[in-house]
């Protein structure tokens, strides 16, 4: 118990850092809550230009009329430079090329390239399949059907032609927002964990205190196994506050199958962090260097891992270097989470391989702080 006491009280001395920390995930949370990022579809029109280099009638204007309609159309006079600078600064998304003798060349049965420029993004792929759809329809009936006005009757009457979509997902913003918040909360968990954790079990090292150990008549070995002890409670303690305050934010969102996986990935972030903790507490010599390597390990992680920036943003190779941290773990999980309607074994297989890793990740440092300390011994 004297361990278990002093541990705490040493705990008190660096409450306001629990604080900060905590307060960051408040008020990450409460904006999170206030401010709506609901990304819902929505049918937006991508900017394109058209270059007609054939004559403007027929299935040519056909095809220009069909673009103009599903495409917001920008008008640049027919200049290289000018239709050049104008997909650089993303003023166009897509420019479509129709080469002279295009129309003379369809009504004959043959197959005339139309040339595109594209800028590789969402608006740029979506021009395509428009123009994509319409090329293939005119394709088939230009086989079977050589008069003109029929084609163009035939092309039209089949691309009036809608498909219903029924959604179905119940995905919504209280989602996305829960995942936020327990994407974030790795940093400030993580944080909290190393930093409190290193600290105590720093001042439990220093000479005075250890000789004290040494010549008590406590065991050592249950010394470290109290210590231990402590740690666990202190760090599921972090867990328990910061799910009691997801509660409070998110209210009911969270009392459902969904939300009791969210915190079971937690839990396992929470074993996670604490293994790493107690192998840098057994590393560290230096009291000074506590700050830096939470600066490294917790901060860093959660940029490379996105936590701050959402993964979709980052480059592809700081995604593979994120791999290397159990933050990129966790965090994938929440997001695969935050994408799961129906949750069964076959939706739910890639989160069971994500938590078999984070604690993968804790095995290993209990091993390598296992290895550590017998070395010291």
């Amino acid at each position: 118990m004297i361990v278990f006491k002093t541990f705490f009280k040493i705990v008190q001395k660096y409450k306001i850092t629990i604080i900060i920390y905590t307060l960051l995930l408040i008020i990450f949370g409460v904006i999170n809550t206030t401010n709506s990022n609901n990304q819902l579809f929505t049918n937006v029109k991508p900017d394109i230009i058209i270059v007609n280099r054939d004559e403007n009638r027929g299935i040519t204007k056909n095809l220009v009329k069909y673009m103009s309609d599903n495409c917001h159309v920008i008008n640049i006079k027919d200049s290289d430079n000018k239709i050049d600078d104008a997909m650089f600064y993303r003023e166009v998304n897509y420019i479509i090329y129709i080469p002279k003798g295009y129309r003379k060349s369809v009504l004959n049965g043959k197959d005339k390239t139309i040339d595109i420029k594209s800028t590789g993004d969402y608006s740029a792929n979506l021009a395509e399949i428009i123009l994509t759809r319409y090329i293939n329809i005119q394709k088939i009936y230009s086989n079977y059907v050589k008069d003109e006005n029929m084609l163009i009757n035939y092309i039209n009457n089949n691309l009036k032609k809608k498909t219903n979509v029924l959604v179905t997902s119940e995905i919504g913003e209280n989602t996305e927002k829960i995942t936020s918040y327990f994407n974030f909360a790795s940093y400030s968990m993580m944080a909290i964990i190393i930093y409190i954790i290193c600290l105590i079990i720093f001042e439990f090292k220093k000479n005075k205190i250890n000789e004290r150990i040494m010549i008590s008549s406590m065991n050592y070995k249950k010394h470290n196994r109290l210590l231990l002890f402590s740690s666990f409670i202190f760090a599921f303690l972090v867990f328990i506050l910061y799910i009691f305050l997801c509660f409070i934010i998110f209210r009911n969102n969270i009392f459902n199958l969904k939300g009791c996986i969210y915190i079971l990935n937690t839990l396992l972030f929470t074993f996670v962090s604490l293994t790493l903790a107690l192998l840098i507490a057994n590393i560290i010599k230096n009291k000074n260097a506590i700050t830096g390597i939470v600066n490294v390990v917790a901060l860093a992680s959660s940029f490379l891992c996105g936590a701050f920036v959402p993964a979709l943003y980052l480059p592809s190779y700081v995604i593979n270097i994120a791999h290397l941290f159990p933050s990129y773990w966790y965090i994938k999980s929440n997001n695969l989470l935050a994408n799961i309607d129906i949750i069964n074994f076959n939706t739910i297989k890639s989160l069971i391989l994500n938590f078999s890793i984070l604690l993968l990740f804790s095995l290993s440092f209990i091993i390598l702080n296992n290895i550590l300390s017998k070395r010291k011994i």
